[in-house]
């Protein structure tokens, strides 16, 4: 303890001692006579403080503390225990103002002042001035490794992440072993999406400090973005472990659940990250969420409207209810919720407002108006709603522009209701000759439109041309039905591993029906199994030929059945008025194919769906596809 160098009277230096034992009773009494007087020590007003502090009563801390400073303004150390109580007792305030006395009192001022000052002002939310005032610290004391990490949470905060990336590491090059800079570093690695660094980062951590919970946490977020999904798991249940009471590991610990089918587990998990946080939204949603994957819609709306009730502008619980509603068929209020894909960050498209310098229409009459709509999800969304565009005409007499990708110009030139198609990037340039821009994914909304009143899908017509060319390819078959293949969808789906088949070889049931010819239309994911098929089947594979979906409707046009998972080769052929069969995951399930049903509202008497039991798995789906496709080619052949 320290306590001014002279004329400090027996009494307080054998107080002293009897503190730094942890006698503070002891002490106490040596120097209570001597606090009485009309000018008692300032050394005995400390000790007194301390002791006080130690014995719990803090009143008595505190005004002994503030009489010492008023005693001697120059003398450090009542600053620091006055400082740090008042910090401990919420006072944020009375400690800044504590702390800046002491700034203008003491010499020579230490980095320790600025420190304690800035992270006061961060507490405060006065970021701003935490880093300058961390910035003195470090003019005095530029290799302090604690003020880098302080300054660089600030950094993070005020997002600035790679000023605060470069503070972290100034912090680990002065101390190697500084654990919670390696777990800061780690935290903002995950910020900045450089997964594999953060994970390395993570991993120091842990191994300098075991049980650092953050540690752990910030290495199954990382994780968990990789796809490492076991190893995840892990990491969230060792951050558990080292703190049980942190919610926020027991939330992120079921969404890793439940990307692994596990949904009692990842409901249980959900469920203790609200015991802890019962205010907590994002476990209500995730719930929510896990809830609709297992096909119980009525919880899951209950989640959701709950997380709404904690979090009125939470886009992601109410694009979820949004789709839970779609799916059953309550479109009036799912088609309102759904401009809520507009609020979600991951949304591609959230920032077409910004973008198109036009007006985005709201239902105003569109009478001898220019309407510019937007592509803005896939290409099986664009195909979907693409029968709304007569609907506009019909409805409105306005004229139809159509923002897409370059490739589907040709294809969307046929589309009734088109009067021109651009490329995104010539139609935001053009924004301005346009009266109004809407979405093609809100024009439900505006046309009203309810499970009774779908409009029927577009009819598209390929380019004859292209169906001469590929015509070439496909007479060379032997005679017989032909039956187009897409096993796989997009890797980059969040979904993906769900509804992509692991491999051709599970459709090779289809093979024992005979006098069948298959063509393969994967593209990208699947090719390698489409040129060397399982066991030496016969397989026409055109994917690795195809330039664009142009190409692949004149082929599509050429077959007479499709059989594919759930991809936009599902929405081409419905809209060239092939059959199609769809097979669908147990889980998470997309919203346009409905519940339990086997065919389609959007394509009646093309599509038909074959879903995957809670309990089947896909051997058994194909088995049931066979039997389906054996009794389908004996009616086509009139057999």
């Amino acid at each position: 303890m320290t306590t001014p160098a002279s004329d400090v009277p027996a009494p307080v230096q054998q107080a002293a001692t009897l503190c730094q034992t942890g006698r503070f009773a002891d002490a106490l009494s040596l120097v209570a006579p001597l606090l009485d007087g009309p000018a008692p020590a300032v050394a005995a007003l400390h000790v007194a403080a301390v002791c006080a502090l130690g014995l719990n009563r803090l009143a008595d801390a505190e005004a002994w503390w503030r009489r010492a400073i008023d005693a001697m303004p120059g003398f450090d150390p009542p600053y620091d225990g006055l400082g740090a109580l008042l910090v401990s007792q919420g006072r944020l305030p009375e400690a800044e103002a504590i702390l800046r006395r002491q700034l203008a009192s003491v010499t020579p001022l230490r980095a320790s002042h600025h420190h304690r000052l800035g992270k006061v002002l961060e507490a405060l939310g006065r970021l701003d001035e935490a880093e300058q005032a961390f910035g003195q610290a470090l003019l005095i004391e530029p290799q302090s490794a604690d003020v880098l990490t302080d300054l660089g949470n600030v950094l993070r905060v005020l997002g600035r992440p790679a000023e605060a990336e470069l503070a972290y590491r100034l912090a680990i090059a002065v101390r190697a072993d500084h654990a919670l800079a390696h777990a800061n570093l780690g935290a903002i690695l995950v910020d900045m999406q450089r997964l594999p660094e953060a994970e390395a980062a993570s991993r120091q951590t842990i191994a300098l400090c075991p049980d650092h919970p953050e540690a752990h946490y910030n290495l199954g977020i990382a994780l968990q973005n990789l796809d490492r999904l076991p190893e995840a798991e892990a990491a969230y249940r060792d951050a558990i472990r080292c703190r049980p009471g942190l919610p926020q590991p027991h939330n992120n610990l079921g969404c890793v659940l439940r990307a692994q089918g596990r949904h009692d587990e990842a409901t249980a998990a959900f469920s203790d990250a609200l015991a802890l946080a019962p205010q907590m939204a994002e476990a209500q949603y995730n719930l929510g969420t896990t809830f609709a994957h297992a096909g119980r819609h009525d919880d899951a709306e209950r989640a959701y409207r709950r997380a709404l009730e904690l979090r009125a502008d939470y886009g992601d619980a109410r694009f979820g209810l949004a789709t839970l509603l779609l799916g059953l068929g309550r479109f009036e209020e799912g088609w309102a919720r759904y401009e809520s894909r507009y609020e979600q960050s991951a949304f591609v498209c959230r920032r077409t407002r910004e973008v198109l310098r036009c007006a985005q229409w709201q239902g105003e009459p569109l009478a001898g108006k220019t309407l510019l709509v937007w592509q803005e999800d896939g290409l099986g969304d664009m195909l979907q709603f693409s029968r709304y565009f007569a609907e506009f005409q019909a409805r409105h007499a306005v004229r139809v522009v159509f923002a897409c990708q370059p490739a589907l110009h040709r294809l969307m030139e046929t589309v009734d209701g088109v009067d021109e198609v651009l490329d995104h990037d010539a139609a935001a340039a053009r924004a301005p000759e346009f009266d109004y821009w809407t979405s093609l994914l809100s024009a439900p909304l505006h046309v009203g439109t309810t499970l009774d009143t779908i409009p029927p899908p577009v009819r598209l017509v390929p380019d004859p041309t292209r169906v001469a060319r590929w015509r070439a390819r496909l007479d060379a078959l032997p005679a017989g039905p032909r039956v187009g293949l897409v096993w796989k969808g997009n890797p980059k789906h969040h979904n993906d591993a769900h509804r992509s088949l692991p491999s051709l070889a599970l459709l090779t049931p289809l093979w024992s029906v005979s006098g069948v010819n298959f063509v393969s239309l994967q593209k990208g994911q699947g090719e390698d199994e489409a040129r060397d098929p399982p066991g030496g089947l016969p397989l026409l594979h055109l994917g690795s030929e195809i330039d664009d979906f142009a190409d692949t409707a004149a082929i599509v046009a050429q077959l007479d059945l499709v059989v594919c998972v759930d991809t936009s080769t599902v929405h081409l052929a419905a809209s060239l008025g092939k059959p199609c069969w769809v097979l669908l995951p147990n889980q998470d399930v997309d919203w346009r194919w409905m519940h339990d049903r086997d065919d389609s509202p959007w394509y009646p008497g093309t599509v038909r769906l074959f879903r995957r039991g809670r309990d089947e798995n896909w051997i058994q789906v194909a088995e049931r596809v066979r039997g389906a496709f054996a009794a389908y080619i004996s009616e086509f052949a009139g057999v």
